[in-house]
């Protein structure tokens, strides 16, 4: 074994359980198969578009841990950090080698308060959104030791197979919305993208590859811009950059001038948004760690099904029993979207999706989608997109054409 660590005997995975519907995994069981298997308290962990780390599961994971780390400490977690980056599983006494563990922040600020010592994370290409990776980590306290090479054997062996049962699952999904790879959505295996203050990505060079050589100058450039800029908090916008074909890109970008978990200096998160029909695929339940952020899901389903009718945002609100103020600012916050932006993005999908389907009159696209008129449907959609919609049909089916 590479380290000194005490062998303990761990259980054989078992099978997870296999997907039949829709709803696919029971998460909840399987941290339980986990936390039985190697004698912890296991947790899905997944990135989300508004920049931080996202305890998701499972129910039992106490209110107070799940917000105090995503609130400051999963900027901290740098073995979770570290096997999202480098998609290799990791303990926390090895992230923080050549340094005083048991002394770091996250040790004696986080874990021991909550009743551990230990961690190890295994990464998770995409638990919930598609392009955003996750981990499944397991918490140890000091009495159950840290973990041995063949714990985190046993721990990567879970993570691949929740990685084949979520992709099986969503393979489905997508299948049966009929939706086109590549033409009717800007469709990147990778959607969360980090340079560091001398520019260079953080993950290996197959996620800066999904983007054409315009868009990642674009990329390097905002970012260098920002990071030229003076003042010390992290700052956050939502910003459109164009690709080679003027398609426009649109990302949340998060600048900060410090993240721990990473290592020194600055940082730019760049998030590309998900599409909404995979925002409205997400459950209540998949957020069962969280119950303030599992309780707005309802409402990004409301929003995908009725945005043609172009729903206030009193209406959206009473969806979840929440005042229109409190409801606008805590799913801008939990989401990293905003209502508006979401609806937008609804009306946008489906326009693009109809543009590429057939020949129909922009007219009666407009109408079909929520929009005003022709003009302002044009207008929005170049806003959106960078392009008119006669142009974008164009480009899509030109696209369509090469991949056949």
């Amino acid at each position: 074994m590479s380290k000194s660590h005490t062998v303990r005997e761990t259980a054989e995975p078992k099978p997870l359980t296999s997907v039949t519907r829709r709803e696919s995994l029971a998460f909840d069981r399987l941290c339980d198969e986990v936390s039985r298997a190697l004698s912890g308290i296991a947790a899905v962990i997944t990135s989300l578009p508004r920049g931080s780390l996202q305890i998701a599961q499972p129910q039992r994971v106490t209110e107070s841990l799940v917000k105090n780390y995503t609130r400051e400490y999963q900027a901290e977690d740098r073995a979770a950090w570290r096997a999202i980056v480098t998609g290799k599983t990791v303990r926390s006494t090895d992230a923080w080698s050549g340094e005083d563990y048991r002394a770091a922040r996250f040790v004696t600020e986080f874990l021991r308060p909550n009743g551990f010592e230990y961690t190890a994370a295994a990464p998770l290409e995409a638990p919930l959104l598609p392009g955003y990776p996750g981990v499944l980590v397991v918490f140890r306290s000091a009495e159950q030791g840290d973990f041995s090479d063949d714990d985190l054997q046993s721990l990567e062996e879970f993570a691949r197979r929740i990685d084949t049962s979520v992709a099986s699952a969503r393979e489905s999904k997508a299948t049966n919305r009929g939706i086109p790879a590549g033409v009717a959505r800007q469709s990147a295996k990778y959607r969360q993208f980090i340079l560091n203050g001398q520019l260079q990505g953080q993950f290996d060079r197959k996620h800066l590859s999904v983007l054409d050589d315009r868009l990642r100058q674009q990329m390097f450039d905002h970012a260098r811009h920002q990071f030229q800029q003076s003042g010390g908090d992290s700052t956050s916008d939502r910003v459109a950059l164009p690709d080679s074909h003027g398609d426009l890109w649109i990302f949340r970008v998060i600048i900060h001038r410090a993240f721990p978990a990473l290592g020194e200096g600055q940082y730019a998160f760049f998030f590309l948004q998900p599409e909404c029909d995979e925002w409205g695929a997400l459950r209540s339940s998949d957020f069962s760690a969280d119950p303030e952020l599992s309780r707005l899901i309802p409402a990004l389903k409301y929003m995908e099904q009725e945005f043609h009718k172009g729903p206030t945002l009193n209406q959206i609100a009473k969806v979840v029993h929440l005042s229109p103020f409190h409801f606008h600012r805590r799913f801008t916050e939990l989401l990293g979207i905003t209502p508006k932006h979401f609806l937008l993005a609804c009306q946008i999908d489906l326009a693009k999706r109809m543009l590429v389907a057939g020949d129909r009159e922009l007219a009666d696209i407009a109408k079909a989608c929520g929009f005003a008129h022709q003009s302002h449907f044009t207008s929005r959609f170049k806003q959106a997109t960078g392009l008119t919609p006669t142009r974008w049909r164009r480009l899509a089916r030109e696209k369509a054409r090469v991949a056949s």
